[in-house]
């Protein structure tokens, strides 16, 4: 796995890797005030608040970085994936962003695609954040939800509380692995790979408190036009990360379509068969 993913050190003075894992395992495993939540199955779900407290407040840079996603503009190309992947070495079969597709029937009785591209959510309130036992999950530059590979422990408690599908586990490394706004761009004025490479300007990216912002700007116009949405926030999780959309392309109608807790992007989101029993369905 490219280390460009890694984003903290602990020899920066950074909490030591056995330290956290202790701590949070005994959590995971303890009972009493120290205990995690969990949900009524009695799966383990999130640490105590001073168990990630400080992870989950972001940098003093006073950048707050968030997305615009214009699904009306979206047709499918697959380049914002493609330069994820090479840029952070993404193997095959796995995916830190995918564009969803999904068909469905207009009111004037055409079928139409709409295409979606997906990533993490990089919310305010990370649920990954809180469910990780070794303290690898944090908040990094503007905000931005990232992974300390010198301390993932590969639990895979952060992918199972994502409602998004936003984590996958590296099944060679076993440590888990999703979106960081490509950090490393940033840090030397680049905007992430697939924003830079998107042909059809679908994806705007910026600094939110930045109101001259490329995707500050976008953000406020579909505001006026009431052509915004977000994600399931019922979730909670306020993610930095709106949807432009219309009567066409509402989230309603490609919502079932993203991943939910516990699954990860999948290839099987482009198999024929999937488009062919969709467009059945359409039809009917």
């Amino acid at each position: 796995m490219s280390q460009q993913h890694s984003t903290t050190s602990t020899s920066q003075g950074g909490p030591d890797r056995r330290e956290f894992v202790t701590l949070g395992l005994s959590l995971l495993a303890g009972g009493g005030a120290g205990a995690a939540d969990a949900d009524p199955a009695g799966k383990t779900k999130f640490f105590p608040e001073e168990f990630w407290r400080e992870r989950m407040k972001p940098p003093a840079d006073g950048k707050r970085y968030g997305w615009v996603v214009d699904v009306r503009r979206c047709f499918g190309c697959h380049g914002c994936e493609v330069a994820c992947k090479a840029e952070n070495d993404v193997p095959l079969g796995h995916f830190i962003r995918q564009t969803i597709y999904h068909d469905h029937q207009r009111k004037n009785g055409a079928v139409a695609r709409i295409m979606v591209p997906m990533s993490c959510q990089h919310c305010e309130d990370a649920p990954c954040i809180k469910a990780c036992p070794c303290g690898a999950l944090h908040k990094g530059p503007g905000g931005s939800v990232q992974v300390d590979y010198d301390i993932c422990c590969g639990h895979a408690s952060c992918k199972e509380v994502c409602p998004y599908g936003a984590i996958y586990i590296d099944p060679v490394a076993n440590q888990a692995v999703k979106c960081h706004n490509c950090t490393h761009r940033l840090e030397v004025g680049m905007e992430p790979a697939c924003s830079a490479t998107c042909p059809s300007e679908a994806l705007y990216f910026g600094d939110l408190n930045d109101p001259n912002s490329k995707v500050s700007k976008i953000k406020a116009e579909l505001e006026k036009q009431e052509k915004i949405a977000q994600l399931r926030p019922e979730k909670g999780t306020r993610p930095r990360m709106w949807f432009a959309v219309d009567e066409n392309h509402a989230v309603s109608e490609w919502e079932e379509k993203i991943p939910r807790e516990g699954q990860s992007y999948s290839t099987e989101a482009y198999s024929i068969y999937n488009w062919k029993k969709k467009s059945a369905e359409t039809q009917k």
